[in-house]
Parts: C-alpha cells; structure tokens; sequence
C-alpha cells in the first residue's frame, strides 16, 4: 500500500512539473471594438484581470507622425476586465528622430489614449504597452521615448520583445521598462519558401531563446499565438496572406491536396473572397495544443512565473480551444 501511494506522489509531482497552470487573457486587435457571444465567453472565462487591447498604430508619414486606425467602440464592446491601452509604433517613427519629436510623441499617444478612455468610458489599467520592432539602430531614441512617456503619462510603461531581441540582447538593448511581454511567434517570414510553419516553428523558438533566463529584466509575460492564415502562391512564386484560413477550410471538390496543409487550386474561380487562377498553391498555417503546450514547457525551466496573453481574441480563433 505504500509503495502504491510513494508511486501516486511520484507521478502526480511528475505531472505537475510537466504542465504548469498560467493565468491567462487574450490581445484584442480589431480596430472597431465588439465582442460577440463566443468572444464574450472566452473573455469571461480567462483567468487575469487586464486585457491588452490595441488602441492605435503611430507611423511616421510625409516627416509626420501620424496616428493610424484609431479604435472605435461598439455597444457590444462590455467586459470587467482592466483595459491595457497597447500602441503598435513602426519602427522607421523612430528614425532621426529629434529630441523635441520624442516628446510631442509622447505626449501626443498619452493624450489620444486619455482621449479614447474618456470617450468610450474604458476602466483603463495603470499601464501603457508599446508594440515596436525596435533595431540596433533606433534603440537609442526609442529607449529615451519609451522613459519620456513614463514622465509625461505617469503610468507603468511596458514594451513586447521579440525573439532577435532576446538572442542579440547586447546589440539591441534593454528597454527601460519594468515589465516586457515576450511574443512567441512570428519565428520567420510567410513570404519565404519555406516548409517550415511561420507562425510558430518551435525548434527555431527554442534557439533564439536558449540564454532567456540570462536576461536581464525578469519581470516576463509570454505572448502565445492561436491565430492562422493562408500562403498562396501564385504561378510566379509571389505570396499573398488570407487571415483566419485554417486546415479545415481547404476542403473543397476544386483543390488538390500536396499535404495535410497545403493544397493546389485545380480550377480557377473564386476562393476565400479573391479570384486565383488553376495552378495556384495555399497553405494552411495554425497552432496545435501540442505546440503550445511544448513552448509552454521550455519556458517553465526559463521563467518562474508568468502569465499568457493569447493572440488574439476572435471568435474564429477561440471557438473549441482549450485554455
């Protein structure tokens, strides 16, 4: 009998170390703010207080910095959560940028964040979360934008990371920020010829992040990937995106299939809202529940404790998932 209970302790300790339980909440992208019934569930059901929620992109056009697709709100727009206002900026806002640009820039994004919390009567977080691909050589002036808007907002500034950043941290820098949320995606270009998935290869993950737990700021979240898309490639081998397409959408009488995620339209006609000719190959490209669960694994030995923001909140993406 105790040999027996000496086992059941083993294996449950083995199995608790295999799959840790992460608070989680989802990214919102969309830029006109709605929440329909599936949305609203799986919002309902994530288990932190915040989510992230995108309220613009900054770009720099003609010399001028210009704020892009500005959030609206739909009445169907209602959650108990603490709103994180998360501002995409490209990284070429940043360059030449003068030092008196820096801070009309920040002022500017905390005033339109003020602006839009107001308007839409959002219970805002404490925090503003920068999205910028920053470089080696933009990370100067961004690292000084991103300590000018802690000054003029008065809020905890954060910032995502992305993979390179983290492998050539002695190059790109560390932004000066308590807090970053590393984005576990993106590991190539769905525009190379590649048989590889572009959303999340996770042998690529695991090599750019092979040192993580040496760098220097600890305060960690992790950003997961649940959303797809197609890859078609036409007759001269040019690539074109279809968001939200998945593996089941490519059964149809009118496709061939090359594999379990890529197929060759064999007719021409209309397909997913765009005219392709016969010839033409797409490729599904989604995250498994395996996949994650294995990023999710490696970063346990790498970080002590974090939580996940899923990207993103859509009803295509959420339906059926578990989280």
């Amino acid at each position: 009998m105790k040999i027996f209970q000496l086992l059941l302790v083993f294996f449950l300790v083995v199995s608790c170390r295999e799959k840790q339980m992460h608070p989680y909440t989802f990214y919102y992208w969309k830029t006109n703010l709605a929440l329909n019934k599936t949305e609203k569930k799986a919002l309902g059901e994530s288990t932190t207080h915040f989510l992230c929620t995108r309220f613009f992109d900054v770009d720099k056009i003609n010399g001028t910095f210009e704020p892009v697709a500005v959030i609206t709100k739909d009445k169907s727009f209602s959650t108990e959560k603490e709103i994180v206002p998360t501002i995409f900026i490209t990284n070429r806002t940043f360059y030449r940028i003068k030092g008196e640009e820096i801070q009309f820039l920040a002022k500017s994004i905390t005033d339109l964040i003020k602006k839009k919390v107001k308007d839409y009567q959002l219970a805002s977080s404490n925090e503003i979360q920068i999205d910028c691909d920053w470089t080696a050589g933009t990370k100067d002036d961004y690292f000084k934008f991103l300590t000018e808007l802690k000054k003029i907002s008065r809020k905890e500034i954060s910032c995502t990371l992305r993979l390179h950043q983290v492998k050539d941290k002695n190059l790109m820098g560390i932004p000066p920020v308590e807090k970053v949320y590393l984005m576990c995606y993106s590991t190539s270009s769905p525009l190379e010829n590649s048989d590889k998935n572009s959303i999340l290869d996770v042998n690529i993950l695991k090599s750019y992040l092979s040192k993580l737990e040496d760098y220097p700021l600890k305060n960690i979240e992790v950003a997961l990937p649940i959303y797809s898309w197609g890859i078609v490639t036409n007759h001269l081998g040019k690539h074109k995106l279809i968001n939200a397409l998945s593996e089941k959408d490519l059964k149809n009488p009118d496709f061939k299939k090359i594999s379990d995620h890529e197929i060759e339209i064999m007719k021409d006609g209309f397909y997913f809202g765009s005219f392709m000719s016969k010839g033409f190959k797409i490729k599904a490209e989604q995250i498994s529940e395996e996949q994650l669960d294995d990023v999710t694994r490696f970063l346990d030995k790498k970080l002590n404790r974090y939580n996940i923001i899923y990207y993103q909140l859509d009803s295509k993406f959420v339906e059926g998932r578990r989280f």
